[in-house]
């Protein structure tokens, strides 16, 4: 079974190729939404426009950028990736009879965490996000804003009640970071680990003060 991944319009767009080179790497099939906003964020983010009808060409060559832009960092086969139009509501992951693993939404965008608490289900992302909550499934929320109004904040308090966990996408350094895609990998190792997807995408705190001074695992 998949996991479904969904890109709303925050910035942030390396958190998600990150997450999703990881998913591959780890044996993982994938369900790919990408929503209408977001490809505005990816074009600014990478000049990169994700095309339906090219999207695996556009999906492999995003997902071999590294988070400084560099094209190339990464080799990745999307093989294992299906892609579902976001206005497509009659999509698999639409129905909570279509077998899937979870969702993980990353980066989510305060829009996107309103329509999900909310359950307005206005594209296929949304709609995805509803049939985890109502199916009991794993759904990740990697919200990435700052600072955090009081409506969002009660928002993803719902989330959480509704029994989504909520992963900020707030890099952290005791990993000993020395380069923008280590704190981008933490983020993404982050969101795996609530979802239980093995990875090796950062340096783990074992209790030892300056465990993190060394290189990096990956």
């Amino acid at each position: 079974m998949p996991w479904i991944v969904g890109v709303s319009g925050a910035s942030g767009t390396p958190y998600a190729a990150a997450v999703l080179r990881a998913l591959l790497e780890a044996g993982e099939s994938v369900d790919l939404v990408v929503s209408r906003a977001s490809r505005l964020t990816l074009l600014d983010e990478t000049q990169i426009a994700f095309r339906d009808a090219h999207w695996q060409d556009d999906l492999r060559e995003w997902l071999a950028r590294g988070a400084d832009g560099k094209p190339g960092t990464f080799d990745v086969d999307v093989e294992r990736v299906r892609y579902w139009a976001a206005g497509d509501l009659a999509a698999g992951p639409s129905s909570g009879s279509y077998p899937v693993k979870g969702m993980l939404i990353v980066p989510a965008s305060t829009a996107c965490v309103a329509g999900v608490a909310l359950g307005l289900s206005k594209d296929l992302l949304q709609r995805a996000a509803s049939v985890t909550l109502k199916e009991r499934r794993k759904l990740v929320v990697a919200v990435r804003e700052t600072p955090l109004n009081g409506q969002t904040l009660r928002h993803l308090v719902t989330l959480d009640d509704l029994g989504a966990t909520v992963v900020p996408a707030s890099p952290a350094f005791y990993a000993g970071a020395t380069h923008i895609q280590d704190l981008v990998d933490f983020v993404a190792g982050r969101v795996l680990d609530a979802a239980g997807v093995e990875h090796r995408l950062y340096r783990r705190w074992k209790g030892e003060l300056g465990g993190g001074s060394g290189t990096r695992t990956t």
